[in-house]
């Protein structure tokens, strides 16, 4: 085939509507969902048992920080010595492992838009 008959097929493709590269990977998009394209993640923090009342409950936390990074913050926001413990709670049910990455909790956990985490200074539920 000489490179006039290529030429020729190739313009007859394009005056159709038809493209040769159709079908190629730049073409072809992952379907996007609201929580993939979220940097921050909405974190309620909601006190229980004894635990002291924050007057800002709802934060907005990077997708990529860990579970123990949000238990550090509260433990400085409220005060605690470094001695005292702090339970953190999703949804009242169970208590996250601290190296999960809050992203991945909420794409479980999360409704409405929202993380629900509840905070206590003394073991609650689970």
């Amino acid at each position: 085939m000489s490179t006039e008959q290529g030429n020729e097929s190739k313009t007859e493709a394009t005056a159709v509507g038809r493209d040769d590269t159709a079908g190629t990977s730049a073409e072809m998009k992952e379907p996007t969902s609201p929580t993939v394209n979220k940097l921050k993640v909405d974190v309620l923090l909601k006190p229980a048992g004894d635990a002291p009342i924050m007057k800002k409950k709802k934060w907005a936390v990077e997708r990529h920080k860990k579970v123990a990074y949000i238990a550090d913050f509260i433990k400085k926001f409220i005060k605690m010595d470094m001695g005292e413990s702090l339970f953190l709670y999703v949804n009242q049910s169970f208590s996250p492992a601290l190296d999960t990455e809050v992203g991945c909790v909420y794409d479980c956990f999360g409704s409405d838009g929202k993380l629900v985490l509840h905070y206590c200074k003394s073991q609650a539920w689970g």
